[in-house]
């Protein structure tokens, strides 16, 4: 016996609306309504990285987004220093207590701020640094933020592996490379944090 035509209508009509109810956007999950709060929402941390180096035109993109930050008075006095030689990245990962993971990654991006130009270089190279870590999510590579600053102990580690001058202090290290296993973004939006008018 045939199936009538407006049982398969229906049919077909509720295995639409239930497909269309899954794909409904998810945080973490692509949706071309607006790319730019998607990638947002869809950076993670990344701390295992496959052995594979970064292309350099995508070390490109992400030193131009990092120098796309706002900044105070326009000073920008981020400074950044690429460290893709092997000793470097191991030096500074028996000594910063929480950059273990630069024994495989392929290379690093260190976030500096020039005290001399900037006292709140810092808030700036945040600003810089963040847009690096949004670049990484939006090219398919994977980062982390390490804090060397405000650490005495781990800046110290940074200059001298780096031999940075005297007035250039890392903000944090940023080891890059292509995710190793799969990531997934926290929900860390919390509606009690939001206040209107006052406290």
């Amino acid at each position: 016996m045939k199936t009538p035509f407006y049982q398969l209508f229906i049919l077909f009509f509720i295995s639409f609306l239930g497909f269309s109810c899954s794909s409904t956007p998810q945080l973490g999950v692509q949706s071309s309504d607006n790319p730019v709060m998607d990638n947002i929402l869809s950076r993670k941390s990344v701390r295992k990285y496959q052995d594979k180096s970064i292309e350099p035109e995508k070390m490109d993109l992400l030193m131009r987004a990092g120098m796309a930050a706002p900044s105070g008075r326009d000073v920008r006095p981020w400074e950044f220093v690429i460290v893709n030689e092997r000793a470097r990245l191991d030096t500074m990962a028996a000594s910063l207590p929480y950059a273990k993971m630069l024994t495989h990654a392929p290379c690093a991006i260190i976030v500096c701020g020039d005290s001399a130009r900037s006292f709140y270089w810092y808030l700036d190279c945040s600003a810089a640094a963040q847009n690096i870590l949004l670049a990484a999510e939006s090219i398919g590579l994977g980062a982390v933020w390490t804090a060397a600053y405000p650490y005495e102990d781990r800046m110290k580690v940074v200059s001298e592996t780096l031999e940075l001058p005297a007035h250039i202090l890392p903000l944090c290290v940023i080891p890059v490379g292509y995710p190793d296993g799969e990531y997934q973004p926290k929900d860390k939006s919390d509606r009690s944090k939001i206040h209107y008018n006052k406290y």
